[in-house]
Order: structure tokens, then C-alpha cells, then sequence
């Protein structure tokens, strides 16, 4: 039986790895709106990410949506049709509905079709950490992995993979809740720069701050050499919001720190560069386990 792995543009995975991976793997993308015009996020197939970036950095503040069941119903059945098993490895149910809508287009289609195939995993992760779950899952169906097996490996790590993140404005995190107004405007003025990662409940929790841009960079390759396990020999990634040089700086930091390791490079998506804002510059790899 073949193999159809799904998940949603929260990812943040390069359109190049998409594309590569297209007979087993579909990426559904969120609705955005930005400026009163919604898009789908599609991982800059048809919107120009770096215009996206631009609005950005112009004021703009996009607003996303959870993708609805319907879409996941069309999709699912679409699949099923074609002969496959499938696995969705879904944004965190701790930010959003997505995981939710998900679950209802299953039971939908087995009301239907009761000996249908549908595995959901909710990710408990977000953005790149996502994005890590997925690599790893799309290297299993490569390699010959049964549903049950990719779905066990993934349920057994996901609370293993750490995503460690630095924000460089933090009017963003205070639009979206994440931090007080006063907290935004004192960090804009002393340069704070907080690392942000994701709890066991899959949810955005702060871990700290450091003053410049540098030292926030270099906390992440800390962050990185605190908790990577060597032995996973996982696919790291390092993911940044349209700031190249900052993910190579970090790269590097990374390879000094462990020479051999396998490291994907990608731009943000939209979805996820809509909460963070631009210059957000992130770690994402299979560790210890991860911290509550």
C-alpha cells in the first residue's frame, strides 16, 4: 500500500524539498490575509515571499486562519482515491485549530469509508520543529516504512525535537498575545532580544533574553549544544524570516559545534513569519527530551 504524507504550510520547509518530494508528500497551506486579500500560504509557490517580507517590514500585520475540514476532507479522499495510506503531521494543537479540522474530516470520511487508513499526529511542535518531524517521516516512506511504524517513530520524538527561536521585534509577539505592550516597547529600547521555544503542551514559551543580535544567534547554537542528541543523526534545520546571512552565521556556529551534521536551510513561511515577523532566525532538531 502506498504512502501519502500530509501536512500544512506551518512547516516552514523549502519549496525546493516540497517539490522533490511531491509523490508522497502534499503541504496544505493556511489561509492569510493581508491587507483585506486573502492568500493561501503555499511556501512561496505562486505569492513572492520576499514582497510578503517587504509589506512586513513596511507595518503590515497579516492575520492567519485555520485550514477547514473541508479542505482536509477534499484532500484526504482525494488520495484514498489514488490508492494510498495516509499521515498527517499537523501544526500543534496548543496554537491553533488546524489539528482539529483535521480530526473531523477524518471521522467524516469514515462514516463513509470505515476501513479508510487515516493516521493524525498532532506534533505538539511548530514551524521547523514541524518541518523536522516531516524530513524524517518522508526518509521513512523512502526507505520502506510501514504507516504504523512512521506514525510510532513520530509520536515516540516529537516531544524530542526542540525548536529554539530568536525574535528581533517583539511588536509581533505582543500583537498576538504573546507578550505585554510595556514588555514590547522596553525591550524595543534596551535591544532585548528573547529565545522563544515550544513546551511539552505545544505551546510558545519564553526561555530567556540577551541584549544584541549576536548574542541572541549565539544562544541558539548553545541551545543546540545543550540538547542535540548525536545518535538520532536527524536532519537539523536552521529557519530564518528573509535574514540569509543570520541563518549562515548560525549554520556555521552549528557546524563548529558538530562538524557532521545535515543541515537544511529555509526561509519562514508566510503563516509563521505573520506571528513572528521578519528577521526571526530559528533552530530545529531531534534532542533530549524537550523541556516543559
Amino acid at each position: 500500500m502506498k504512502i501519502k504524507i500530509f501536512t500544512d504550510s506551518c512547516c516552514d520547509l523549502p519549496l525546493e524539498f516540497v517539490e522533490a518530494n511531491e509523490d508522497i508528500l502534499e503541504v496544505l497551506g493556511m489561509p492569510i490575509q493581508i491587507n483585506g486579500v486573502e492568500v493561501i500560504d503555499d511556501l512561496g509557490k505562486t505569492f513572492d515571499r520576499s514582497e510578503f517580507y517587504n509589506k512586513l517590514r513596511q507595518g503590515t500585520m497579516p492575520t492567519t486562519s485555520q485550514i477547514n475540514a473541508y479542505r482536509f476532507d477534499e484532500s484526504f479522499r482525494q488520495a484514498l482515491a489514488e490508492g494510498n495510506e495516509i499521515v498527517y503531521i499537523g501544526f500543534t494543537s496548543g496554537m491553533s485549530g488546524t489539528f482539529n479540522s483535521a480530526s473531523i474530516a477524518k471521522q467524516m470520511i469514515l462514516d463513509d469509508m470505515e476501513n479508510a487508513k487515516i493516521n493524525l499526529l498532532d506534533t505538539l511542535s511548530a514551524s521547523i520543529g514541524q518541518g523536522t518531524l516531516v524530513v524524517e517521516a518522508v526518509k521513512m516512506v523512502r526507505a520502506g516504512k510501514s504507516i504504523d511504524e512512521i506514525s510510532n517513530w513520530v509520536e515516540s520524538n516529537k516531544l524530542k525535537t526542540h525548536h529554539w527561536f530568536g525574535v528581533d521585534d517583539l511588536n509581533y509577539l505582543k500583537n498576538g498575545g504573546r507578550i505585554s505592550h510595556v514588555s514590547a516597547m522596553v525591550g524595543s529600547v534596551l535591544n532585548v532580544k528573547p529565545t522563544l521555544g515550544v513546551g511539552h503542551d505545544g505551546k510558545l514559551k519564553p526561555y530567556g533574553n540577551v541584549r544584541g543580535r549576536k548574542k541572541s544567534i549565539a544562544q541558539l547554537a548553545n541551545k543546540f549544544e545543550s540538547h542535540y542528541c548525536q545518535l538520532s543523526a536527524s536532519t537539523v534545520i536552521v529557519g530564518h524570516g528573509n535574514c540569509p546571512e543570520d541563518a549562515e552565521q548560525l549554520r556555521n556556529l552549528l557546524i563548529s559545534k558538530s562538524p557532521n551534521l545535515d543541515i537544511l536551510v529555509s526561509e519562514l513561511s508566510m503563516t509563521i513569519a505573520s506571528h513572528v515577523g521578519p528577521n526571526m532566525i530559528a533552530v530545529a532538531f531531534i534532542g533530549d527530551e524537550r523541556e516543559a
